[in-house]
């Protein structure tokens, strides 16, 4: 689960839904229909996102905000930074905030649990086997937790896939995925960031922001204080919008290495008890906003679970009540 900016690492292709064609169908002709019906034209919109193209994607927006349509974009002010502590995350209703920053090890813990348990099962059973088939197979069939182990302490990516897929029990783990996603989805679209990509595919789930004049900013290590707090906010909409709804949150990883590395390209730098207060900051002012925003979210993440296109995301959005 993680934000991740073009402006960082761009990609050619950021959407990537599978099988998601009869999807992406159903809601265009839902757009359309809702456009029309609304006597507003969502072409121009629609060509900037296909294009990837974020400043026509801000222009078509723009125009729509002043025909009354996207009432939505770009509606939430700057609010500056200031220290933030604990309580007021739990009072705000933010579950174990105290435990936010601690990355959870629910779905590896499983795994690995599993892995293990099934394959010394396994080689117990083999054991009854006769002759040197008793030695021989519960010995292969008891390495395979070892090599996973090793895998897993040398190159743990190569086991994200395998984990992600394995996550897929959990009762909670589609919704906790469209629910994080939509937090950054929707906070980058009220903060005036248009979204031109996303992905709820296991192991690839994420969000596409593509700005070209924070790109610059990034890439020279020049990100100013302001431009900062706005991306911070961003990044901790998954992990608020997890801690709102959930008692352990366990996709914050990807997200606060995505916020380190906007610190590392900050200028002035800040010191670590300023990046723990940013940190803190961030998640209450994401968490207010989809608490106002409670509507919009929820539409949005009915919107994502199937697999609409970005144009049918920004309608559900602009069409909660």
């Amino acid at each position: 689960m993680a934000i991740v900016a073009a402006l960082v690492a761009p990609t050619a292709n950021p959407l990537r839904l599978a099988g998601g064609q009869r999807y992406r169908s159903n809601w265009r002709v839902a757009a359309s229909s809702s456009a029309a019906a609304s006597g507003v034209d969502l072409k121009a919109l629609e060509s900037a996102i296909d294009k990837k193209d974020s400043e026509e994607a801000k222009q078509a927006l723009d125009q729509l905000k002043e025909l009354g349509w996207a009432k939505r974009w770009s509606s939430q002010p700057y609010m500056s930074r200031r220290t933030t502590s604990l309580r007021e995350l739990t009072t705000l209703g933010i579950k174990n905030a105290e435990n936010l920053a601690i990355p959870s090890v629910r779905n590896d813990a499983a795994f690995l649990f599993t892995v293990v348990g099934t394959t010394g099962f396994l080689a117990v059973l083999a054991g009854q086997l006769p002759g040197d088939w008793g030695f021989f197979v519960p010995y292969l069939t008891g390495s395979i937790s070892l090599i996973v182990l090793a895998v897993g302490s040398i190159s743990p990516g190569l086991l994200q896939v395998a984990i992600g897929s394995f996550s897929s029990v959990f009762p909670d783990y589609q919704e906790r995925i469209a629910r994080h996603e939509a937090a950054h989805f929707l906070i980058s679209y009220l903060t005036g960031l248009p979204i031109l990509g996303y992905s709820l595919d296991i192991g690839k789930e994420h969000v596409n922001l593509v700005d070209k004049q924070l790109e610059k900013l990034i890439y020279s290590g020049k990100l100013d204080q302001k431009e900062l707090d706005r991306l911070a906010v961003i990044t901790m909409a998954g992990l608020a919008a997890e801690g709102l709804e959930y008692d352990k949150v366990v996709g914050q990883s990807a997200d606060l290495f995505s916020l380190q590395r906007f610190l590392n390209r900050t200028k002035p730098p800040l010191n670590k008890d300023q990046q723990q207060n940013l940190t803190r900051w961030a998640v209450l002012i994401a968490a207010s906003v989809l608490k106002n925003n409670k509507a919009a979210h929820d539409a949005l993440v009915s919107a994502m679970s199937q697999k609409a296109t970005v144009l049918g995301c920004i309608e559900a959005i602009e069409n909660a009540s």
